[in-house]
């Protein structure tokens, strides 16, 4: 369930909306003359695909996994149910009713509950990504930092970030921010309205998202040191905070955190926004327990509205601090989940030290939504500023208090201990091919997305010896209030040049050959799923029309083994480019997977692979050396083929 509320004081219901899911590609162009809503009424719905071209597409993508034998049963599992006296027809039409009755789009609340809602294993690490911002030149790393300490480089930052973030939320509210259009194609906008005072909520069964739009919250929330803390930035007026009073609110912050925990009794006082991190149960059950308390219900409002989070990180490693691959694990996942409200729709992480990095909660919106803010963000706070003047009447910064009972505590307890091991089960590895870039793969006239998912399925087969089931992110934002689909990877002809690529008994003419197919059914496909033509939406959407196990059992397609084994995504992809500035990443999605996270800019290509420890199949640094050393080779193979032309 989505609530979007209006900017009141006491807010109330003003819609009610929904949507979910991964990042994708680029930030289209944009219409300055546009404002940011002014093309919503443009925007063409989602379609629902027919019952046959989903039944193909998904049979195609079938081939590449099964043997002959597993393939006939699941052909004869979908002709079934495509049948006229199958389910697939009663599904279908049920679908087309729900897609009557949305008032935007058939799949938003779907896919919003089915993807992330009613999930109940932590979203803290399996939902949530993270991502990295490029040190900013003029705030050098503090190599003085002290664990434990602030750091004037750490509040500077902070403040600035804070700022621009800021001054992107006024330009939304007032719908300035320009309407995107991605090669004269109109994107929806819609995200947008979730990003600023956007909470996920824990509730029974499935959680809730509270939204403002427009968001005219004035204080944001402070982590610091397992503690929060609201921060006023804006006075009663609605004026701004200048960047020296958001710098000095931050140090006060601090300063009366340090003093409470200097005290014996909030020194053992546990961290409410541990439970962030928690099992989505146990977050419930303990909210519940909290909000039974009239302070707690309060200190509630606080967090729930701050328009973001903002996390200043003392209590780390320097040495944690200071090396990018164990700072993208902080900003990950912080070693136990510490420090962190999960729930915001995103939060901005500094380091004492000066490096920073953002969380975002995936349920409202898709990452690169958030990326365009915290991109232009890192853009803006370099080089000179110029200072407000400092506003009239501005509260002071104040910690949020929490009465915390023994049955709360000990939940906390478990959330702790069971978010540690979350953190040490999962590996970060980052990737950097230095040696070309998407200029160089757009020379040989191929599309740098599909050339990188097709060398993925060369590097996956030449580590394994088998080929992958394969999910990456495509925008469905031509549509209205569209999140994404899957484009399904591994194809027959991917799965042929990857057999190929390292047969020296095939000749380079031919390996490029398998190359130029495995590239063309990649962006067929890619085309069919921008499109709204993609297979796994449509099947979820059919699956959430079923009402009984009895239809359960009749529907022939969820019943083959083939359709669980086709959504065991071993790589589950996302192409967050450029990576200049922003560079994310996030789990795998099953327990033998990796997730890949990838930017492709002009001159280098940056990816980031994680896995699971607990794997015995997977090892995310041998397997980052495959894909560097896949992209190497097939560089190497196609000047060679083009020296001999």
């Amino acid at each position: 369930m989505l609530r979007l509320l209006a900017p009141r004081s006491t807010p109330s219901v003003y819609g009610r909306l929904g949507s979910a899911s991964l990042p994708t590609a680029t930030a289209g162009e944009t219409q300055p003359q546009l404002s940011t809503f002014a093309n919503q009424g443009r925007l063409p719905r989602l379609p629902v695909p027919t019952l046959d071209a989903t039944a193909a597409r998904y049979l195609k993508s079938l081939r590449p996994l099964l043997s002959a034998e597993e393939y006939l049963r699941s052909e004869k599992a979908v002709s079934a149910f495509i049948s006229s006296d199958g389910m697939g027809p009663i599904l279908q039409q049920r679908l087309q009713e729900a897609d009557r009755q949305a008032p935007s789009s058939w799949l938003e609340d779907i896919w919003l509950k089915k993807a992330y809602l009613e999930w109940r294993e932590p979203s803290y690490i399996n939902i949530n990504w993270f991502a990295c911002l490029t040190d900013n030149p003029d705030f050098a790393l503090a190599p003085e930092a002290i664990q434990g300490r602030t750091t004037p480089v750490q509040l500077a930052r902070a403040a600035r970030l804070i700022t621009h973030v800021l001054e992107f939320n006024e330009s939304l509210n007032q719908e300035a921010i320009p309407a995107e259009v991605h090669r004269g194609t109109p994107m929806c906008m819609n995200q947008f309205k979730l990003q600023f005072g956007t909470t996920r909520i824990p509730r029974p069964g499935c959680d809730e998202i509270v939204g403002q739009f427009p968001s005219t919250a004035k204080h944001v929330l402070l982590l610091y040191r397992d503690q929060t803390a609201e921060v006023p930035v804006y006075n009663s007026e609605g004026e701004r905070a200048s960047l020296a009073q958001i710098i000095s609110q931050l140090a006060t912050a601090t300063q009366r955190i340090d003093s409470l925990l200097g005290s014996q009794a909030q020194q053992k006082q546990p961290s409410v926004a541990q439970l962030t991190a928690g099992h989505r149960d146990d977050w419930t059950r303990a909210r519940a327990l909290l909000e039974q308390d009239a302070a707690n219900r309060a200190s509630f409002a606080k967090t729930d509205s701050a328009l973001f989070g903002v996390c200043l990180d003392v209590d780390i490693d320097q040495q944690f601090a200071s090396d990018p691959e164990r700072s993208a694990s902080i900003f990950c996942h912080s070693d136990a989940g510490r420090n962190r409200w999960y729930d915001k729709a995103f939060q901005f992480i500094i380091l004492n030290n000066g490096r920073a990095g953002v969380n975002g909660e995936h349920s409202p919106v898709d990452a690169l939504t958030t990326g365009r803010i915290a991109m232009e963000t890192v853009q803006k706070e370099r080089g000179p500023h110029k200072d407000i003047k400092p506003c009239a009447g501005l509260e002071e910064p104040a910690p949020i208090q929490w009465n915390v009972t023994p049955e709360v505590a000990q939940i906390v307890d478990k959330v702790r201990g069971e978010s540690k091991a979350l953190a040490s089960n999962l590996r970060i590895r980052l990737g950097n091919m230095r040696e070309y870039g998407a200029q160089w793969i757009k020379s040989i006239g191929v599309s740098p997305d599909a050339y990188f998912q097709i060398a993925l399925q060369a590097a996956y087969y030449r580590h394994y010896g088998k080929p992958a089931p394969t999910y990456e992110t495509s925008s469905l934002r031509a549509f209205l209030h569209g999140r994404t689909e899957t484009i399904r990877s591994c194809s027959e002809e991917s799965l042929a040049f990857s057999k190929a690529f390292d047969d020296k008994d095939v000749p380079l003419k031919k390996k490029l050959l398998f190359f130029q197919q495995a590239i063309s059914s990649h962006l067929e496909y890619m085309k069919a799923a921008a499109s709204g033509q993609g297979v796994d939406r449509h099947l979820l959407g059919l699956r959430a029309q079923i009402r009984s196990q009895e239809e359960s059992e009749r529907s022939t397609l969820f019943q083959d083994p083939a359709y669980v084994q086709s959504m065991s995504f071993a790589l589950s992809t996302s192409n967050v480019s450029p990576g200049e500035l922003f560079r994310g990443g996030f789990a795998p999605v099953i327990p033998d997977g990796y997730g890949l996270n990838y930017a492709l800019d002009k001159n280098d290509l940056k990816f980031a692979v994680t896995d699971w420890v607990s794997s015995p199949e997977t090892d995310a640094t041998a397997f980052r050396e495959t894909v560097y050393k896949t992209l190497i080779d097939l560089h190497e193979a196609a000047e060679h083929a083009k020296s001999r032309q």
